[in-house]
């Protein structure tokens, strides 16, 4: 059965990322509007409106931001049928999370144009990845279609792992840029072309690859809108 998001007031949070249990991102839904969708990871039944196909064990837990989905790091993954961001010239696409360690790679947040067939090397596609050395991490985000392929990394930015933190990329209509917790991390120029409709995974790659330990408790996709730090639908 899903639970409705839990709403914290600014003490609890503030209390909460003291205690580092969390970082800045704030609870789900804070300045979402009609162009945004959001999914919120507080049921293995419906995610999103979509019912999910689940491989390995992933579970709920609960997090200072509300329930969420946890990952093993091995096997654990969720399918399903849709890119949001599907059309967009324009996107923002965020995400609650919270890395625990595990492998170096780790790509844990997958939207692929397609059918998402495992055998396809150069589908257009989005992602959230993470690479982990000893117990910090930093962000990777990539972006590939016909005529462009951008991975924006930058290893010297670096954060602890087990808290929560809020990332995000967007695209502006010529600069592709990526965010945690409402700091740039990198940008770079592009010449992007919308990506069509298709599927999505979270805690792995789509082909079983890369999997993710640790917990995502939402995720927002917003098109033909580059968000601003400020003004993300998430925090």
């Amino acid at each position: 059965m899903s639970m409705s998001p839990i709403r914290l007031d600014r003490r609890t949070f503030l209390i909460a990322a003291a205690a580092g249990a969390t970082t800045a991102c704030a609870p789900v839904g804070r300045q979402a509007d009609s162009a945004t969708e959001i999914w919120t990871f507080d049921s293995l039944e419906r995610i999103g409106g979509l019912r999910p196909r689940i491989e390995g064990a992933p579970r709920l837990i609960d997090s200072p931001l509300g329930r969420a989905v946890q990952f093993d790091g091995a096997k654990d993954v969720l399918f399903l049928d849709r890119h949001p961001l599907a059309g967009a010239a324009r996107f923002t696409f965020e995400a609650q999370f919270r890395p625990d360690g595990g492998a170096f790679e780790q790509r844990w947040f997958h939207l692929e144009s397609g059918d998402g067939d495992p055998t396809a090397k150069d589908g257009t596609r989005m992602l959230f990845e993470i690479r982990v050395e000893g117990d910090e991490w930093y962000l990777d985000t990539f972006i590939l279609g016909s005529g462009y392929r951008q991975p924006l990394i930058v290893p010297e930015k670096r954060f602890p792992i087990g808290r929560w933190y809020h990332v995000a990329q967007t695209y502006d209509g010529a600069v592709y840029r990526a965010y945690v917790d409402g700091v740039l991390q990198a940008e770079a120029p592009l010449n992007f072309t919308p990506q069509g409709p298709g599927r999505a995974s979270v805690g792995m790659r789509m082909n079983r690859v890369s999997p993710f330990r640790g917990a995502v408790r939402a995720a927002a996709f917003t098109r033909d809108r580059a968000r601003m730090p400020g003004d993300f639908a998430l925090g």
